[in-house]
């Protein structure tokens, strides 16, 4: 049985919405409910923040947190910290990181489990997880991927891809199925550390996509399909949304 911890990044200074982890939604804050989903998948879950505020807020609800730096510029290189200064505290030894974003309070348990199952592949270092959308609203914005058969990523963009010739944008969603990226991300330990010691690269920078960085350096991403829509917290309508969420499903 694999042991798996859950990181959970949580930085103050999001330009669009200062101090969103601490956000108010039906009660809880952001980031605690964020917690209490991944703890319904996982036993070990961690908060690793860069802010004092936020690093209480976890305490105070009873969740676990370990202080990092604030000059990550990727969560990914806050989960790696998060998880040395974890190693040095605990004999246990992890045999999966999950990098699990802080802004999505309407994660749902079954999409870590998916994202766990990609580690069955013995080829697997690095994974993540991916939607399917067949319509033709949905390709206006997101990140967009294309794997191959064996359910590794080809490449991400912010582009719609694949761009399908001689056929109109109306008409792609009835000729292909679009897949979108869902920001959660699996890694065994030396991935994480071969990943976050990586130098920025040439794609990584063009689309701001720090996933293109380990494709570029010719290593693999494992995917997989969830149809649970995570909704990522960015604006104060976002906050909106995701209340109105929650009083009509009635997650509380």
């Amino acid at each position: 049985m694999k042991n798996i911890i859950g990181i959970i990044p949580a930085r103050y200074g999001s330009t669009r919405l200062e101090g969103k982890p601490l956000v108010i939604i039906c009660g809880k804050t952001m980031i605690q409910r964020v917690y209490e989903q991944a703890k319904k998948a996982i036993k070990n879950v961690v908060v690793a923040t860069d802010n004092k505020r936020i690093y209480d807020a976890v305490i105070n609800f009873g969740g676990k947190v370990v202080m990092t730096s604030r000059a990550h510029t990727t969560g990914t290189n806050r989960c790696l910290e998060a998880f040395e200064i974890i190693q040095k505290t605990t004999t246990k030894k992890f045999d999966i990181v999950l990098n699990i974003q802080g802004d999505e309070p309407l994660l749902e348990p079954e999409q870590i489990k998916q994202l766990i199952s990609c580690f069955d592949d013995q080829r697997t270092e690095m994974a993540t997880l991916i939607m399917p959308t067949t319509k033709k609203e949905e390709l206006k914005s997101g990140v967009f991927v294309v794997k191959d058969k064996n359910n590794f990523a080809l490449y991400f963009s912010r582009a719609v891809i694949p761009f399908i010739r001689d056929q109109s944008k109306e008409n792609w969603c009835k000729n292909n199925t679009y897949f979108k990226h869902v920001g959660m991300y699996g890694f065994l330990p030396k991935a994480l550390k071969k990943f976050s010691k990586m130098e920025y690269t040439n794609l990584e920078n063009c689309e701001k996509l720090e996933q293109l960085r380990w494709l570029e350096n010719g290593y693999k991403i494992k995917v997989t399909t969830t149809l649970h829509n995570s909704v990522s917290v960015d604006t104060l309508e976002d906050v909106k949304k995701v209340i109105k969420i929650i009083s009509e499903r009635k997650l509380n």
